[in-house]
């Protein structure tokens, strides 16, 4: 895998017209339901963006993992510049020379038989949760309508109607209902209340291997092999959300792989799409994705011939382990680096790989806070809730980028102390 080149670091100006110009006509003309930091990024190489402007930024976002493997990877860029030349789109009303391909290698990979595409994280779970109820209906004999899946607090799984219905975030759920019934909320991390809310019609228990929108929210280490355990004893379906945790941002194929855990079902997104074209999946053995019926479920674009390219390429990056083994390493040296700032300015850090969850003392300033001086020293991040910030830079960033990402936090955190 290649990386970029050691950078040239500068604190960037601030902002100017040409980029609040662009910022106004976003902003006069789009839904309200983001609030992104106050830049416009026009190209992307490796893990490195540049503005409108020329300004270069250190991307410690990776658009939420699904550019894991960097922006414009060449890789990626070639199996889709090819397949744009070949064939885009068929629907699933025919086949095309790409899906086959692509569902038996993402099988392979993760060690199932059966893959059921589709587009956005958030189908993906909305497949996952529709094949648990046709599976306790049609396999485990729960009667009509009384099915109920377990699902833990703090979750973050999308934010359609019904995912929101069991979201205990207020800005997800507030003004959206009703809600959809069949979801108990337990405890993140709590095997034991997980195992108390088991009934006859529980069908499945829904998680994030790692809690990702919460903070990077990483449990006990014995929690998912309870998991697993408990929904074996149970005859329940257990569902990996590894949409922002899998395919390679932990150090692992999986998050589930750091414990030695094999879900039912594999939730997968984001990197599977390569940061080129939004890619899902729901990924399973024949006993249960077998349960679906033609015309049950589908998607226009689920399968299609571009996205089945990228991919298989992604896939095919992954089953080489290289990805996973520079996100173990490089990991390594990130949260080595976050831990000295622990006392300074920092409360605690959390995550695995290239994943990390930084707690910021709230006495200096919110997450935003903290993410806009980032971004003013030429470093992009995300804030989440309350002083949390979160970073996942791509899996090719140069080790000495790291480095001074973490810096640069140093520096605003000193910089907030100072004032």
């Amino acid at each position: 895998m290649t990386t970029n080149r050691t950078q040239q670091h500068t604190e960037p100006p601030a902002p100017t017209a040409h980029q609040a110009e662009a910022i106004a006509r976003e902003e006069a003309h789009t839904a309200h339901n983001y609030h992104p930091l106050p830049v416009v990024i026009a190209s992307g190489e490796g893990a490195w963006v540049t503005d409108l402007d020329g300004r270069r930024y250190l991307d410690c976002l990776a658009a939420y993992s699904a550019v894991n493997f960097g922006h414009s990877n060449p890789e990626l860029l070639a199996a889709a510049h090819a397949q744009l030349d070949r064939l885009t789109l068929t629907s699933r009303a025919f086949h095309n020379d790409q899906l086959g391909p692509f569902v038996e290698e993402l099988a392979a990979l993760a060690g199932k038989d059966m893959v059921l595409p589709m587009n956005t994280g958030a189908e993906a779970v909305e497949s996952g949760i529709k094949v648990a109820r046709a599976w306790g209906y049609r396999v485990k004999g729960v009667s009509g309508g009384r099915a109920n899946i377990i699902v833990a607090s703090g979750n973050f799984h999308g934010r359609t109607t019904t995912i929101v219905s069991f979201s205990d975030d207020p800005d997800a759920r507030n003004d959206f209902g009703p809600f959809t019934p069949g979801f108990r909320t337990v405890p993140y991390g709590d095997a034991e209340a997980l195992a108390a809310a088991i009934d006859d019609d529980t069908v499945a228990v829904l998680i994030e291997p790692i809690q990702g929108e919460a903070g990077i929210l990483v449990p006990p280490a014995d929690y998912l092999p309870a998991v697993r355990a408990i929904c074996t004893e149970h005859n329940v379906l257990f569902i990996a959300d590894e949409i922002q945790s899998g395919l390679g941002r932990t150090g692992a194929t999986f998050a589930c792989d750091l414990v030695g855990v094999v879900p039912d079902l594999y939730l997968l997104g984001k990197a599977l799409g390569g940061g080129i074209v939004p890619v899902s999946a729901v990924v399973g053995d024949a006993d249960i994705l077998g349960v679906l019926r033609p015309g049950e479920h589908g998607s226009t674009f689920g399968g299609n011939p571009l996205a089945a390219a990228i991919g298989r390429t992604v896939v095919g990056m992954l089953a080489t382990g290289e990805p996973q083994e520079r996100a173990r390493l490089l990991g390594m040296r990130l949260h080595n680096g976050l831990e000295r700032l622990v006392g300074r300015g920092v409360i605690a850090v959390r995550g695995a790989g290239l994943w990390a969850g930084i707690d910021i003392d709230p006495a200096l300033g919110t997450g935003r806070d903290v993410c806009e001086l980032l971004m003013e020293r030429g470093l992009l991040a995300k804030d989440t809730h309350g002083s949390t910030i979160r970073l996942a830079p791509p899996i090719v960033v140069d080790p000495a980028d790291l480095d001074w990402a973490v810096d640069q936090l140093e520096a605003v955190l000193l910089e907030l102390s100072a004032r």
